[in-house]
């Protein structure tokens, strides 16, 4: 089973001062900076998936790399521009989710082929269109029109996409840089899903992406993977797009399922409201320490004259100057909490001052200290600080090293 990680440009710079919260004067990020592969041995995933909206920009607007980042992308190719090792894979999407809104998606087959083999990708998924709806009992004549409409969207351009992608590939001479098509199968029911896939298969298709099914309950994805095992063609793989369920992995595999991509435990570290820092037996909450030139809403507070700045600071400072010794045995766990409950107290937040009580298992534990990957061994116990990007995506790539162990410890079949 691979992993891969969907990129949104997620990297951290290995020489960043967390003393003073400050980045080198000579960094260059896109020179300097690490992605999670990098930063983190063995790396977390088996290959990176990149979108087309994410480089491009799609119907919402601008993507998130900037026009130099664009244009490297592309002089370079994948591989070095994420200077992955020889190892990795990549695996291009155009990013439905970024279209959703539309009637019908806003890219070409020349376009999307355009970037998949311009940036030299090992794989590439075919253009689709998200359903958002599930009903197990729903034929396509009792099936809301639109969902109906988007399947046989995402037909129809598979089966153009896969003519193409054959086509460009036959005038490419290195079996090294030709471009595996992937179709894309969407559906709102079993038998739906189902149908997608056989007629897939019929138009050439070896690998199949499973798309729309985030919202699904696992049960009901499990549903789908059984009676999509019954049209499957021998050595058909298939991918599941957004979804992780680590639980249910082993499972999925007797369906024949190979892959998956997620940014989930990544964004837990900074997006969740308690499961921050993974371990093996179970979440932990990081402790949030905000930053006085940094917090929007902290700035609002002392522009309005609400918080006093020089009290903010010199709390701020204690509490991240206490941890630091606590780390160090030189104080204890009431002291801390002591200290973080007086800094929340003085921003006024009752609902994180309420949440300050359940930093406790985290400081009493140290589960930091019982964690083998390279993050925590450098960085102790400024890995569950919730404080900025570069401690916050640091513990998103820490979390990955434990979705890894875990994956690893399974037996699929």
């Amino acid at each position: 089973m691979r992993f891969f990680f969907p990129d949104s440009q997620d990297q951290v710079s290995p020489t960043y001062d967390f003393i003073n919260d400050e980045y080198s004067p000579y960094r260059v990020r896109q020179r300097d900076d690490f992605y999670a592969h990098q930063a983190v041995k063995p790396a977390p995933y088996d290959g990176v998936l990149v979108s087309k909206a994410i480089v491009d920009g799609s119907a919402k607007g601008a993507g998130k790399y900037s026009a130099p980042q664009r244009e490297r992308l592309y002089r370079l190719g994948v591989r070095d521009f994420f200077r992955l090792p020889a190892t990795m894979t990549s695996l291009g999407d155009c990013g439905a989710f970024n279209y959703i809104d539309e009637e019908y998606p806003p890219y070409s087959i020349e376009e999307v082929l355009d970037f998949y083999m311009g940036c030299r990708f090992n794989a590439g998924i075919s253009i689709d269109h998200v359903i958002f709806g599930y009903d197990p009992d729903l034929s396509d004549q009792d099936a809301n029109p639109a969902w109906v409409k988007r399947r046989e969207i995402s037909l129809e351009l598979a089966e153009k996409f896969i003519a193409a992608a054959e086509a460009r590939n036959a005038k490419v001479r290195d079996e090294a840089n030709k471009l595996e098509p992937v179709g894309a199968a969407q559906g709102w029911s079993p038998d739906s899903y189902a149908d997608s896939v056989a007629r897939l298969q019929k138009m050439g298709y070896r690998r199949i992406a499973l798309g729309g099914m985030v919202p699904l309950k696992t049960p009901e994805i499990l549903d789908c993977l059984k009676r999509i095992s019954r049209v499957r063609a021998d050595g058909v793989d298939l991918h599941l797009l957004g979804i992780t369920r680590i639980d249910s992995m082993e499972e999925f595999s007797k369906y024949y399922v190979e892959s998956f991509d997620s940014t989930s435990a990544f964004r837990q570290a900074f997006m969740d409201e308690r499961n921050n820092y993974h371990t093996a037996n179970g979440p932990y909450m990081a402790i949030r320490v905000p930053q006085v030139d940094g917090n929007p809403t902290l700035k609002r507070l002392i522009l309005a004259g609400v918080v006093s700045q020089s009290e903010a600071i010199k709390a701020e400072r204690e509490c991240l100057q206490l941890l630091r010794k606590f780390d160090e045995d030189a104080v204890g766990v009431d002291e801390v909490m002591d200290a973080l409950r007086g800094y929340q107290t003085l921003l006024g937040d009752a609902k994180k001052l309420k949440q300050v009580e359940k930093y406790r298992p985290t400081l009493a534990d140290r589960p930091w200290r019982h964690c083998p990957c390279d993050l925590c061994k450098e960085h102790k116990i400024e890995m569950v600080i919730f404080r900025g990007s570069e401690r916050n995506k640091r513990r998103g790539f820490h979390n990955m090293t434990v979705l890894e162990a875990k994956m690893r410890k399974l037996t699929f079949t």
